[in-house]
C-alpha cells in the first residue's frame, strides 16, 4: 500500500485544450453531418477516441478532405498554406489554434519582415513544430539540441530564437544558452515562448519532489508537455512514470512509498481519480503550488456560427430560450470535462 499519494495543482487541462474540446463538442452539436480534424485535436489517446466514436474523423492532408465538409484545426497550430488549404475545400472551417501557439506565429511573422533569420527550437515533426515552420519554411531552422546550434551557420545574420510552447524547461534553457553564446546579438520574445501551463506543472514536481519517491504523469506518448513532465522529474534523480491507464501501474512496486500525481495539459481527469483510487494511500494530500484562472474563449468563426444559428432559432421559436444552460454566453463556466461528459 501507498504511503503518502500527493495529488498536485496545477494538473490536467490547461485553458488551450479546454478551449478546443468545448469548440470540438460545438461543431458536434451544431451539424448533423461528419465533423473532419486536421491532426488529433489535443494530444491524448482517450479523449481522441472518445471524438472518433462520435462522429469525428481525424485527417492528416487537406486532399483527405471531401469538399464542402465541415473542418476543425487542432489546438497545436497550422501552418498559413495548409489552414488556406482547408478554407478552399470546406464549406465551414474553425481554427482552434491555443492562442500561445498563434503568438509564436506572429512573432515568426514580424521577425522574418523584420529580416531576421530564425532558429526554432522544438521536436521534430511534432504537429506544433511543423505549423509554426510552415508561417516562414524558407526562413526557420529547426533544432532539437545543443548540439544542434553548431549545425547551422546564421553567423552572417540577423538571428532570432523561438520554441515550441510545450518543451521542458531542461530542454529550453541550455539551448538558449548556448544560442546565446554563439550569436551576442541574437533577439527573444519580449514574453517567453514556454505555455504557462507547461512550465508550471513542472514547477510544481521540481517542489513537490523532495517529498515523494515515485511521480506518475498521466498522459499520452504523444503528448509533447506529458514527457516533458516525465523529464523533469527523472532529471531530479527521482522514479517518474508515465501513466496512460490502470494497466500501466499493474508492475511498479509502489509499497509503502509515497507518491505524487500529475496530468499532462490535454490528459483527462478521471483517470487521476481512477489512479488514486487504485493505490488506495494510507494518506492522501493535495498539493496546490499555483492556481491558474486562465480562458481563453472558443475560436472567433465558431462564436460567429453559433450567435448566427441562436438568432435563427429565435426568430422561429421566440418563446422559447434557445440556448442551453452551457451556452457560448456562459462558456468560461462550462469545463471540458463537462463537454466530454454531454458527448
Amino acid at each position: 500500500m501507498v504511503n503518502n499519494l500527493y495529488i498536485v495543482t496545477p494538473r490536467g487541462f490547461c485553458a488551450g485544450v479546454e478551449m478546443a474540446i468545448k469548440a470540438l463538442t460545438w461543431m458536434l452539436k451544431i451539424y448533423d453531418e461528419p465533423v473532419y480534424c486536421y491532426h488529433e485535436i489535443v494530444h491524448n489517446d482517450w479523449i481522441v477516441e472518445k471524438f472518433r466514436n462520435k462522429n469525428v474523423v481525424f485527417i492528416e492532408d487537406p486532399k483527405e478532405l471531401p469538399e464542402n465538409s465541415i473542418v476543425m484545426l487542432s489546438a497545436h497550430g497550422t501552418a498559413p498554406k495548409i489552414e488556406n488549404e482547408f478554407k478552399n475545400i470546406s464549406m465551414t472551417s474553425v481554427n482552434s489554434v491555443c492562442p500561445l501557439v498563434t503568438k509564436v506565429h506572429h512573432e515568426a511573422k514580424r521577425f522574418t519582415k523584420d529580416g531576421k533569420k530564425i532558429i526554432y527550437v522544438g521536436h521534430k515533426n511534432h504537429d506544433e513544430a511543423l505549423g509554426a515552420l510552415g508561417v516562414a519554411p524558407e526562413n526557420m531552422q529547426l533544432v532539437e539540441s545543443v548540439d544542434d546550434i553548431n549545425e547551422i551557420n546564421f553567423h552572417d545574420e540577423s538571428v532570432a530564437l523561438l520554441a515550441q510552447t510545450t518543451l521542458a524547461m531542461s530542454e529550453w534553457e541550455p539551448i538558449l544558452n548556448k544560442a546565446q553564446k554563439e550569436y551576442k546579438n541574437i533577439e527573444l520574445p519580449r514574453k517567453s515562448d514556454l505555455c504557462y501551463a507547461t512550465t508550471n506543472r513542472q514547477k510544481a514536481l521540481i517542489n513537490i519532489s523532495d517529498k515523494v519517491d515515485i511521480v506518475f504523469v498521466v498522459g499520452s506518448s504523444t503528448s509533447s508537455n506529458t514527457n516533458a513532465l516525465v523529464t523533469t522529474i527523472s532529471n531530479l534523480g527521482k522514479e517518474a512514470h508515465r501513466i496512460e491507464t490502470l494497466e500501466d501501474l499493474k508492475e511498479i512496486n509502489v509499497e509503502n512509498k509515497n507518491v505524487a500525481i500529475t496530468a499532462g495539459a490535454s490528459a483527462p481527469e478521471h483517470i487521476v481519480n481512477e489512479i488514486s483510487n487504485f493505490l488506495n494511500p494510507n494518506n492522501l494530500e493535495f498539493y496546490t503550488d499555483t492556481t491558474e484562472e486562465e480562458y481563453f474563449p472558443l475560436p472567433k468563426e465558431l462564436r460567429t456560427n453559433i450567435a448566427g444559428l441562436s438568432k435563427l432559432l429565435q426568430s422561429m421559436f421566440p418563446q422559447n430560450d434557445t440556448e442551453p444552460s452551457n451556452g457560448i454566453s456562459k462558456d468560461k463556466n462550462w469545463s471540458a470535462t463537462e463537454a466530454l461528459s454531454s458527448l
